[in-house]
């Protein structure tokens, strides 16, 4: 009870906070910025540059939530995971023993802290992956598209506007990218560092290989599709194999118990006439 209370409590002061600040505008932000300056040593004066150091926009970009929320967002995220961190300890502090609260709380605020970051991570990691599996088709597409004489940006182009999912959201990022001006080594390597890891890194470098060497681009893509399969298949093995032993974990402990308890039931049930036969 006196969880909820000190739940509510938080909020209702964040509401006020809220309201105050819509009250007074830009004086109170200026009182916050200067707060802000006073305890980061003038490091930090703005909610931009707290997001800026937090690496909000880039942790919003790699989950694909850059235009759905902004960094602004997920700063009142940390905020109420705070309270909620907060609350929860001061309803678990009484009941645990000596001076654990003292070692329950901060853990408790911080990880409430923290857990915006952990489900922007977990929404880039399931968004990598998706983006992943895609690839392989698009580099097929990519590959009979350069063969037939088309340029990579028409193609990538083409894919950006007629797919969807998270890979036609970053072609038609890096396609924004190359329309604007930048060349394309510039686009790839934003394309790689948005997404991350070696998939569009060896994309960008095949590219950008055809590009300044001449070397022939279809045979490099339809080899990248044929090993990002065969790694798909690899990762597939290996979690069945993983699989196994975890079904065999279930089957003696918990199927193979309820079993023979069942078999000691129905004996228990009928031992009058067991004993009876045996006498």
């Amino acid at each position: 009870m006196s969880g909820a209370v000190a739940a509510i409590a938080v909020l209702l002061a964040f509401a006020a906070v809220w309201e105050l600040a819509a009250e007074r505008g830009e004086a109170f932000r200026a009182t916050v910025r200067r707060a802000a300056a006073r305890l980061t040593s003038g490091r930090v004066r703005s909610v931009a540059e707290v997001a800026l150091a937090l690496g909000l926009g880039e942790r919003l970009a790699r989950a694909g939530l850059a235009g759905r929320f902004g960094p602004g967002a997920v700063l009142v995220a940390k905020l109420i995971g705070i309270a909620v961190g907060a609350a929860c300890a001061a309803a678990a502090v009484p009941a645990l023993p000596g001076r654990l609260g003292v070692v329950v709380t901060p853990i408790l605020v911080a990880a409430g802290f923290l857990a915006p970051d952990a489900l922007l991570e977990r929404a880039a990691r399931l968004r990598r992956a998706a983006l992943v599996a895609a690839l392989p088709d698009a580099l097929d597409i990519l590959a009979v598209g350069v063969a037939a004489g088309r340029s990579p940006t028409s193609l990538m182009r083409s894919m950006a506007a007629g797919g969807g999912g998270p890979l036609a959201g970053e072609l038609a990022v890096a396609v924004a990218d190359l329309d604007c001006g930048r060349d394309q080594a510039t686009a790839l390597e934003g394309l790689r560092r948005r997404v991350g890891g070696p998939e569009l890194a060896a994309l960008a470098a095949a590219l950008e290989r055809s590009r300044r060497l001449g070397s022939p681009l279809a045979a490099q893509l339809q080899s990248q599709a044929s090993d990002l399969r065969a790694h798909a298949r690899r990762r597939v093995e290996e979690a069945a194999a993983r699989a196994a032993p975890k079904i065999q974990l279930v089957v003696a402990l918990v199927l193979v118990p309820s079993v023979l308890l069942m078999i000691l039931a129905a004996i228990l049930a009928h031992s009058d006439e067991l004993l009876g036969s045996l006498r």
